[in-house]
């Protein structure tokens, strides 16, 4: 299965090479089914390529919504900054957008291209409010088993740019499987490659449910959630990439240590144990375990032991990266001790106070830490660390959305227990 796979992937990089932007609308349909697919990673320099010539040498007044919404979701997804304005020219009197009834491609595809928008693009905001309308009125006239049909539905629920990767893959096969212009190659390869990281997830969560299982049974802690197979999934949509190995293990593994002590210290622990287990785990030292109340003593060394074992994964030339990471623990580890005080003093910060703690409670910076630990690129450098550890507006946006989102759930619960004040309770 392997090799004939890797025969794929040549066959389908000689397509690529042959494409130019002469032939625009088949060129950029390539691309956004390979990376819909989950295959653009086999091929980056060849589409980071057509990327440029397609941003640097297109029409931009061509009069195909379909072709335009196109180009405009693949350059913003891609990261070229491509003006909204390219829609203006598609604009009725009325307000709408000049799409015909028939035309149901392009009214799909400048939805989901609208949302790539930027905050003041008004003409995105009006593309997804009226292209909104008219795909809720033709969803209702289609078979509802028909392909189209399941892209219209899966884009009003989620719009194309947010979902998971290897999640669109495994949905779009059987879709691009149905149209008449598929390339067989092309096809075969996307099942093959869907196939085979599914074996290798499987070894990957085969390896961290031992570690769990073994951390269960071995630290003795009665409080502890079984949600490996959860965090699991949940960091495979973050990293799903074949490279990526180490770090969905590093982040699945990450995640079990922090649900634990976020628990440890949200509900379970006293405020002396917590601020004895905050002190030892500065110290990264077996050593400390003085400090520690029996029941966290065992806990404390297989996390050390954990992290050991990432410098080991890792070599000589990258084991640098767990320091890093420990940083970052350390760190997630001294926010919760502040929201600890803050619940024992009964102390309600303001909004801006909270999310100021809070979106690093939720364990961003830890998180990005992880991700970059792992990965095999050399291009993650100290810089890349340091850049995440000084928790820049885009990991703090990050973690503030995060965070809302995750209280819209536990504030529901927070009248239950003593706990720790989640931010909407402050404004509700």
């Amino acid at each position: 299965m392997k090799e004939r796979a890797e025969v794929l992937r040549e066959r389908v990089r000689k397509v690529l090479k042959g494409s130019t932007t002469d032939q625009l609308p088949e060129t950029v349909n390539l691309i956004l089914t390979l990376q819909r697919l989950g295959l653009g990673y086999y091929y980056e320099n060849e589409i980071d390529k057509l990327l440029h010539q397609i941003y640097s040498n297109s029409d931009y007044n061509v009069k195909d919504l379909n072709l335009v919404s196109q180009r405009f979701y693949l350059l913003r997804k891609n990261g070229y900054d491509v003006p909204s304005d390219v829609f203006l020219s598609f604009k009725t009197e009325e307000g709408g957008f000049a799409c015909a009834a028939a035309d149901t491609r392009s009214l799909l595809s400048l939805y989901n291209a609208a949302y790539l928008r930027k905050h003041g693009e008004e003409v995105l905001d009006e593309a997804i409010s009226s292209t909104r309308l008219r795909l809720q009125d033709l969803l209702g006239r289609l078979l509802p088993e028909s392909p189209f049909a399941k892209e219209v539905s899966s884009s009003l629920r989620t719009p194309l740019f947010r979902r998971v990767g290897i999640l669109e893959a495994r949905n779009y096969i059987p879709i691009y499987e149905t149209e008449a212009t598929r390339n067989e190659a092309v096809l075969e390869l996307a099942k093959l490659n869907f196939n085979l990281q599914q074996l290798d997830f499987c070894e990957e969560l085969k390896h961290c449910s031992a570690w769990w299982n073994e951390m269960i049974a071995k630290s003795k802690l009665t409080f502890v959630r079984d949600r490996i197979v959860e965090e699991y999934f949940w960091m495979n949509g973050a990293c799903y990439d074949p490279p990526y190995s180490l770090s969905r293990i590093i982040l699945t593994k990450i995640t079990g240590l922090i649900t634990i002590i976020d628990d440890m210290f949200d509900t379970h622990g006293t405020t002396e144990d917590c601020m004895k287990f905050a002190e030892a785990f500065g110290r990264w030292d077996e050593s400390a375990i003085h400090l520690l109340p029996e029941y966290m003593k065992d806990f404390y060394i297989l996390m050390l032991e954990t992290f050991q074992s990432f410098e080991d994964a890792l070599g000589p030339e990258k084991s640098y990266r767990v320091l890093y990471l420990k940083q970052a623990m350390e760190r997630l580890v001294e926010l919760y001790s502040k929201e600890i005080k803050w619940r024992d003093d009964d102390y309600v910060p303001t909004m801006s106070e909270h999310l100021q703690v809070s979106a690093e409670t939720i364990a961003t910076i830890a998180l990005t830490c992880s991700a970059y630990a792992g990965m095999g690129d050399m291009s993650i450098r100290k810089e890349t660390f340091e850049w995440a550890l000084s928790f820049p507006q885009f990991i703090r946006t990050f973690g503030s959305f995060v965070r809302l989102s995750n209280d819209v759930v536990s504030t529901k619960v927070v009248s239950k227990q003593k706990t720790i004040v989640p931010p909407l309770s402050i404004v509700t």
